[in-house]
């Protein structure tokens, strides 16, 4: 057999130094690190690498193609004036790069040697000065190459650096695929040091500002190792060459694990200057918002990369226009993802049609999109054709994506910002207030939002469209109970007690007249979806609307706190005067308070109904006070940093649960 045997020991141990985890490698590695103070110019050294390496690279091209090389097209970078090169350093790391036996153990065991002399430079100083060791020899060779033909001296020099046993026709051909080989691979050495200089640029960034800074920072050192041994095996091949021996270096896998190290560090550092852009179109948006000047040069900023300004789409003519159609305008915001319901969609189209005639204000759809591909492209045509206002077609992702995530807590559910001609923001999230209130909260200004939200009279915007019957019942100030709830058996139970308290004689009486409406049921007894999603979506905008000013909690915010704790609960009741609300509570307290009648209904004509349904329902709450859990969901904007419970002056504690609807219709409400 032509082939020697090798133990399976050795094999074992040289497959090990390919496979090893990037953990067992820092491992080895960081125990040669002792510090990195020991300075020199490391970038005057790498221009001078350059400057060797594309030569001799283009020689060996040329070479190997057998044409002629022409050096001149070539221009040379300038190290700095004073630069000294550590030529002792670099002829210690060449002689440990010589002659070496091929193998990848002995490849490992070389690059550990040269990391130990190299201990106190830093991780991409040790890789510079490798390859420059590297490039002594290997420049040398080729220009004697180039030289022999012609100069005496550099032909004598030649043979003793076996320079004639490459170029020679038998040996060229032999060795073609190998310089090739090693060629290349120096290539990407380059491209990998190159990749770390860039990096080691961008770390004036916080890596707070910037997290991908951070993962490729700590990959350094493991790219360092696969640069140097990459350089102790092309040496070691080198060498086999020249020496006509017949077991030389491969290549192939430090090639394989060179490229994916190149093809990481390139991914990485364009994730890098992607967050990087992010982060200074966010200072400059920042910035503009601080001292705000014209709507145009906020909105520029906040959409268009490096001023590459495109034209905006038109929805009510599917024609594009300029973004001057927005020039000292109140513009509203509408920032969404394109996963969004035509629901989501539909709340902003009667204001659309109330102020279309306005001419000082506009609408802007601004979808959010991380990553443009086949399919969103085909949700947002689908999207935009179902909106008549205006449309921002840009297939990258928007220069503001940052801001809008940060400052205006964009969590990938639809916001509306709403901003006056001179670029100043009048609402951070007018989304809520429009789903309660609709045009009645025009101009959609924060002020106008705390007025709104303050007031007693809130349950008519809550159930507004939900029956036909209910405007009536509100405009004549009839008492309503609103209720609902997970449990059919409960809701018959309230509906029958519920009915005859509002039929009872002392009732009918007093004069007062009682209506009743289950949340979630159609006018034919139905259950409906959509009813009861669009009640509790209302609720959670109302919620929102109150709690994103910071303002203490006042009794409509309780009010609305204690409905939003018993969203999931088995029964619940509000009783409303007209749009006021009287009490709400849990579906057991107030069926005890119906069930409970015969104790104080002779009070009624005293006090009156109203005063005597409270009073009895507080009293109740003494003893059957239950554990109180309100779920906000984290898409919905800015999350309250703590909230008092509902029934008593606690503050809460907060929980991260995670829930996932199937109801279809309860869904599409919801959304």
């Amino acid at each position: 057999m032509g082939s020697k045997l090798v133990p399976s020991s050795v094999q074992q141990s040289e497959l090990s130094v390919l496979t090893m985890s990037d953990h067992d490698i820092m491992n080895h590695i960081y125990a040669t690190h002792v510090h990195g103070d020991e300075k020199f110019d490391v970038e005057s050294l790498f221009v001078l690498i350059e400057n060797i390496l594309k030569r001799a690279t283009l020689i060996v091209d040329h070479v190997a193609l057998g044409t002629q090389v022409h050096l001149e097209s070539l221009e040379d970078k300038t190290p700095k004036a004073n630069f000294n090169p550590p030529l002792c350093t670099l002829k210690k790391i060449s002689s440990e790069m010589q002659c070496k036996t091929p193998g990848e153990e002995i490849a490992h065991k070389t690059t550990m040697s040269i990391l130990n002399k190299l201990s106190s430079y830093s991780w991409d100083a040790k890789a510079v000065l490798t390859l420059a060791a590297f490039a002594l020899e290997y420049g040398d060779f080729w220009l004697l190459a180039q030289l022999h033909p012609s100069d005496q001296l550099a032909k004598s020099i030649g043979i003793l650096k076996r320079v004639p046993v490459i170029l020679r026709r038998p040996g060229l051909q032999k060795h073609r695929r190998a310089l090739v080989e090693i060629n290349n691979l120096i290539k990407a050495t380059l491209e990998v040091i190159e990749c770390i200089f860039e990096l080691e640029k961008l770390s004036i960034y916080d890596t707070r500002d910037v997290p991908a800074l951070l993962i490729a920072m700590d990959r350094i050192p493991v790219d360092v190792y696969w640069a140097i041994i990459t350089v102790v095996a092309c040496s070691t091949k080198m060498c086999g060459l020249t020496n006509e021996e017949e077991q030389v270096q491969e290549l192939s896998h430090f090639a394989q694990k060179l490229n994916i190290v190149l093809s990481i560090l390139k991914k990485q550092i364009q994730l890098c200057k992607r967050q990087i852009e992010d982060l200074e179109a966010h200072r400059k948006i920042k910035k503009l918002l601080q001292t705000p000047n014209e709507i145009m040069e906020v909105f520029k900023a906040l959409i268009y990369a490096k001023n590459n300004l495109q034209l905006l789409i038109d929805g009510s003519t599917q024609k594009t226009v300029s973004i001057e159609v927005l020039k000292k305008k109140n513009i509203l915001l509408f920032i969404s993802g394109v996963d969004i319901s035509v629901d989501e969609i539909s709340i902003l189209k009667p204001i659309y049609d109330a102020i279309r005639k306005e001419e000082q204000y506009k609408i802007v759809w601004i979808p959010i999109v991380d990553q443009w591909n086949d399919d969103t492209r085909k949700k947002f045509e689908m999207l935009k054709s179902k909106m008549p206002w205006y449309v921002v077609q840009y297939f990258s992702p928007i220069a503001g994506i940052r801001f809008i995530r940060e400052e205006w807590h964009f969590k990938n559910k639809p916001i509306i910002v709403v901003m006056n001609p001179k670029g100043k923001v009048e609402c951070p999230n007018a989304i809520h207030m429009i789903r309660v209130w609709g045009m009645r909260a025009f101009p959609f200004s924060s002020s106008v939002e705390e007025a709104l939200s303050n007031g007693r009279d809130w349950m008519g915007s809550i159930v507004t469209g939900i029956n036909p019957n209910l405007h009536n019942w509100i405009k004549e100030e009839k008492y309503i109970f609103f209720y609902g709830g997970k449990d059919k058996e409960w809701i018959q139970q309230f509906t029958k007690i519920a009915n005859a308290l509002a039929n009872d004689p002392v009732i009918k009486d007093a004069r007062v007249s009682i209506e009743l409406l289950c949340v979630g049921q159609s006018n034919k007894g139905e259950d409906d979806h959509s009813i009861l999603g669009h009640f509790w979506n209302r609720i959670d905008s109302f919620f929102f609307s109150k709690t994103q000013r910071k303002s203490e909690p006042d009794p409509v915010t309780h009010e609305i706190q204690k409905l939003l704790s018993y969203k999931n609960e088995s029964g619940w009741a509000v009783l409303s005067k007209g749009s006021r609300v009287v009490v709400s509570g849990h579906g057991t307290s107030f069926l005890k308070v119906l069930e409970e009648f015969e104790k104080w209904k002779e009070y009624v004509r005293q006090i009156g109904f109203e005063v005597c349904f409270k009073e009895y329902h507080d009293k109740l709450l003494h003893t059957t006070r239950r554990c109180c859990r309100v779920d906000i969901p984290i898409t919905t904007g800015k999350i309250p940093e703590h909230m008092k419970c509902p029934e008593c002056p606690r503050v809460m504690e907060a929980y991260i649960s995670f829930k996932c609807c199937h109801i279809d219709g309860a869904m599409n409400g919801l959304h």
